[in-house]
Order: C-alpha cells, then sequence, then structure tokens
C-alpha cells in the first residue's frame, strides 16, 4: 500500500470529512494530515489551510503552500433540496470549484494523487432500467447537485487524459453519526429521538416513503477511500468506482426500524417541501468493480449503523439541537 506523506483533504469539517479524518490517521499514521476549507484548522488535522472553491484565483497558491502529494476532493455542496433553491450555487462549487483545484494541483503539484469523491446520484434517471448499475452506465442526472457533480466526474475524468493522476469515487448514499437532519435518514432519526424524549408529538413529517436507496454505513464509506488512496498508484488514471451495497432499501422500511429500536409508534404525514421535483424510485449500484479493484465490500450490520445513527440524534437532542 502507497503511503502519502502529505494529504490535503477539502471539506474536512464536513460530516463526512470528520469521519474521514480519523480513518485516514489510522492508515496512515505517518502522514501530515492537511485540511482545507474554510472554516479555519478542523480538529484532527496537523495543518489548517484556507481554501475556498467559490475564490479560484487562490488555488493555484493554495496549493503550492500545502505542496500535497494527494488531493481528496470532499467538498461540495452536498444538499439536493438547497440545490434545487440554488442550482447556480452547486454548479460554482461542485463544478467551477473543482475544475479549478484540479487545474491547480496540475500546475502546483503534479505529481499529486488526486482523489475525486464524485456520487452514485450521477446516474440519475438511468437507475429506471430497473437493473443495478455500473461504471460505464450513462451519466442522466436527475437534479442540479447531480448535474453538477456529474459534469465533475466527466471534467477530472478529461484531466486525467491530461496527466492529473486521479481516480474518480462514485459513492452512494451514506449515513453516520453527525449527519444534518435535512437528509432522510437523519430527519427520521430527529424526530424519532425527539418523539422519545416526549419533545414532538407521535407525528414524523416525510417524504416520499416508497423509493428504495442503496445505504452505505459512513465508515464503511471511509474505509474504501482509505483504501483506494493506498492504491492509486496501481489503478488506472480517471477510472470510476461505484462504492455502494449492491442491496437497495425502502425509505419507509427504514423508519419502521428507528421506530422499532426506540419502541414507540408514531403516524406519518406526507411533507410536500421534502418531496424531490424529479426523482427515481429505485437505486442500486453495482460493486463489482469496488471488489475487484480495491477488495472492498460494506463490513458493518445495518442493524449497528441504525443504532448509531439514533443514539447520536438521542445525543444531540439531548443538547438541544
Amino acid at each position: 500500500m502507497t503511503q502519502p506523506g502529505r494529504i490535503l483533504l477539502t471539506g474536512a469539517g464536513g460530516f463526512v470529512g470528520r469521519a474521514l479524518l480519523p480513518a485516514l490517521r489510522a492508515a496512515f499514521p505517518e502522514a501530515v494530515l492537511i485540511g482545507a476549507g474554510r472554516e479555519g484548522k478542523v480538529p484532527g488535522t496537523d495543518i489548517g489551510l484556507t481554501l475556498d472553491l467559490r475564490e479560484t484565483a487562490g488555488l493555484p497558491d493554495a496549493i503550492a503552500e500545502a505542496h500535497p502529494d494527494a488531493v481528496v476532493h470532499l467538498a461540495a455542496q452536498a444538499d439536493v433540496a438547497a440545490s434545487f433553491r440554488d442550482p447556480g450555487e452547486a454548479w460554482r462549487v461542485n463544478l467551477l470549484g473543482t475544475i479549478a483545484l484540479g487545474e491547480a494541483v496540475l500546475r502546483a503539484a503534479p505529481e499529486a494523487s488526486f482523489m475525486f469523491i464524485s456520487s452514485g446520484e450521477v446516474y440519475g434517471l438511468s437507475f429506471q432500467s430497473g437493473q443495478p448499475l455500473a461504471e460505464d452506465a450513462a451519466l442522466r442526472p436527475a437534479n442540479p447537485y447531480a448535474a453538477s457533480k456529474a459534469a465533475a466526474d466527466l471534467a477530472i475524468g478529461e484531466m486525467a487524459l491530461r496527466g492529473l493522476r486521479a481516480v474518480r469515487l462514485r459513492p452512494f448514499t451514506h449515513i453516520g453519526p453527525g449527519q444534518a437532519p435535512n437528509y432522510v435518514v437523519a430527519a427520521f432519526a430527529r424526530q424519532v429521538a425527539r418523539i422519545e424524549a416526549g419533545l414532538q408529538e407521535p407525528v414524523l413529517h416525510t417524504g416520499a416513503l416508497d423509493r428504495w436507496r442503496d445505504f452505505l454505513d459512513v465508515r464503511d464509506v471511509c474505509a474504501g477511500y482509505t483504501r483506494t488512496l493506498g492504491l492509486l498508484d496501481q489503478l488506472e488514471p480517471g477510472v470510476a468506482i461505484n462504492l455502494c451495497s449492491g442491496h437497495p432499501r425502502q425509505v419507509g422500511d427504514i423508519l419502521g426500524q428507528l421506530l422499532a429500536l426506540a419502541g414507540i409508534t408514531a403516524r406519518t404525514e406526507a411533507d410536500a417541501a421534502r418531496l424531490r421535483p424529479t426523482d427515481v424510485v429505485r437505486v442500486q449500484g453495482d460493486p463489482s468493480r469496488a471488489r475487484q479493484l480495491l477488495a472492498w465490500e460494506p463490513q458493518i450490520a445495518w442493524e449497528e449503523t441504525l443504532r448509531t445513527v439514533l443514539d447520536d440524534w438521542r445525543g444531540r437532542v439531548a443538547a438541544g439541537e
């Protein structure tokens, strides 16, 4: 396994970044971890680097200052609902910021490897085939977030032809402690915890419950990221790799499982604000390439994942969140 000496992580202070930092520390104990973002130095990093994907002119100097030999580009505007409200922001951050960052690495750190975190959402309407989708499926994004990520995914693939030592990872929906309540399982868990604590009537406000999604535990996703980082020198530049389970779960069933874990009953009310203008019913990925190239597959039991999320929200609700 390759041992990068200086790892630059964009989005280090976000939900996945906070989960990834200890995984990187465990996998690469000798590496210098450089957290890049707008919030200053992030706990768990060795160095903080001010970096704003909206201010693209400063990116080459920031990369030269960091002098990384591996870049993990995690930062994104990842809220689908927010992308409908302000598509321009999603495109500025997810596409234009990614292009500028990739070009800055090509210019200022051309020997550095570049791991771009794309999304399973890029396949979009291709999921309507009803088949598990592999990496050669058509990119048919169905919302502004997914469209901006698909465009960035293609841009990084092109940059790999010009010398960027890039890999594109396409993780499917992942959940875990610390996630914001505007994501579906976190939204459910927060409401269940509030009902359990007597802070909310036993009524759950939901979006569409008849959707199927290919969920992962964020810890399994981070294991995939660290595994990829250690194998980058052995992977074809520009290769795309799904990180998924291949086993979709119905959203309504997940809500029922959370209620059962809490030992409570509640009725549901559909909330129009939680529905997407465009959506697909069933999402299922094909994880074969990840198994083949990375020897990776999810390890954490689904029940443990849900219990971890619910326990996290119990603590957050008790703290007033």
